[in-house]
């Protein structure tokens, strides 16, 4: 069940960001919600990787790479370092 969030803003702001929500459709606490999720969507760094080792795997399998061509490009590299 949700819960409620107190918070403090100007009033022109509060009528600004109303009126937009009303725009697209929504009340002000959908708006916020969203707003809300996006911005800890976007700042939570382990979703962030996840999504990011998910496109590596994706991009992995599409390439038609194996463990095997990853371990020689390691070995490559080190030795390049080296």
């Amino acid at each position: 069940m949700a819960t409620q969030m107190i918070i403090r803003v100007e009033p022109r702001l509060k009528n600004k960001v109303t009126r937009l929500a009303k725009a697209e459709g929504k009340n002000l606490s959908e708006l916020v919600r969203e707003l809300l999720e996006k911005y800890t969507k976007e700042r939570d760094m382990s979703a962030y990787i996840d999504d990011l080792w998910d496109k590596i795997g994706q991009n992995l399998i599409k390439n038609n790479i194996s463990e095997s061509d990853i371990k020689k490009a390691i070995k490559q590299m080190r030795i390049k370092s080296a």
